[in-house]
């Protein structure tokens, strides 16, 4: 058992590590609830690069959840003896996912601290019913086909946020080509031509995109379009205009 624990142990760290997080102490003690001081200890001894953001109560007595960065969460026994991953659901009338809630909340709190300038915006002509934001990539098909029905989507009153996720990483050609899209004179339609396949000149400028690569990674992107909802939902993936519409309740 212990040798599977250090395995389990081993690969995740080896996860945080190639995504670059890191572990902050004495930040992350001020998240810590009460009473889960023997679990925070026994996983410092078996993982004491572990990044815990929180370490919070749930329904289930004297179970703690471990939430830790990117939206991956574990749950621990107040004695530090048991722990496993995966999402905790209470049954009901309806079915809810307790960890997800809490996903939700914190993408609202981090969406909410990055500021609206540094976003690419198509906004409809008229109303505006609701906002998507969406980390995207330049050279990612599905990421094309969503700006190509912006026009329908911008009808549907659904106004688009963008922020940029190269997902080759930073410092890549993917990269610069968001860069100069964003340093560009227009950058909606520097946007619009890069996604229509075209090329734009290279340009540079004190860009957001690093802060928008991080923020993706925070709030939980793996792939792109990802489509954080006004309500904090993660829609990962393209979506038709009608669909996105639905999924927002518009419709």
């Amino acid at each position: 058992m212990k040798s599977k624990l250090k395995h389990w142990c081993n690969t995740t760290l080896l996860v945080f590590a190639a995504g670059g997080f890191t572990l902050t102490t004495a930040h992350a003690e001020d998240n810590f609830a009460k009473g889960s001081e023997k679990l925070v200890s026994e996983l410092r001894k078996a993982m004491p690069n572990l990044p815990i953001e929180a370490v919070t109560t749930t329904a289930l007595a004297n179970f703690y959840a471990i939430d830790l960065p990117g939206g991956q969460t574990l749950y621990g026994s107040a004695d530090g003896q048991f722990l496993f991953s995966g999402d905790m659901y209470q049954l009901g009338d309806q079915v809810v996912n307790l960890a997800e809630g809490r996903r939700v909340q914190k993408r609202i709190k981090l969406m909410e601290d990055m500021p609206l300038e540094k976003m690419v915006v198509f906004s409809p002509a008229g109303e505006t019913r609701d906002y998507v934001s969406v980390f995207t990539d330049v050279d990612c098909g599905y990421c094309r086909k969503l700006h190509q029905e912006m026009a329908e989507i911008n009808a549907l009153g659904i106004e688009v946020r963008y922020l940029g996720y190269p997902r080759a990483g930073l410092g890549t050609a993917t990269h610069a080509r968001i860069v100069s899209a964003w340093c560009a004179k227009n950058p909606n339609d520097a946007m619009t031509a890069l996604k229509s396949g075209l090329d734009i000149p290279s340009a540079e400028c004190n860009d957001p995109i690093a802060e928008h690569y991080e923020l993706g990674r925070q709030v939980g992107v793996t792939g792109t379009p990802a489509i954080i909802t006004s309500d904090g939902r993660l829609l990962p993936g393209y979506m038709p205009a009608a669909n996105l519409a639905q999924a927002l309740g518009l419709e």
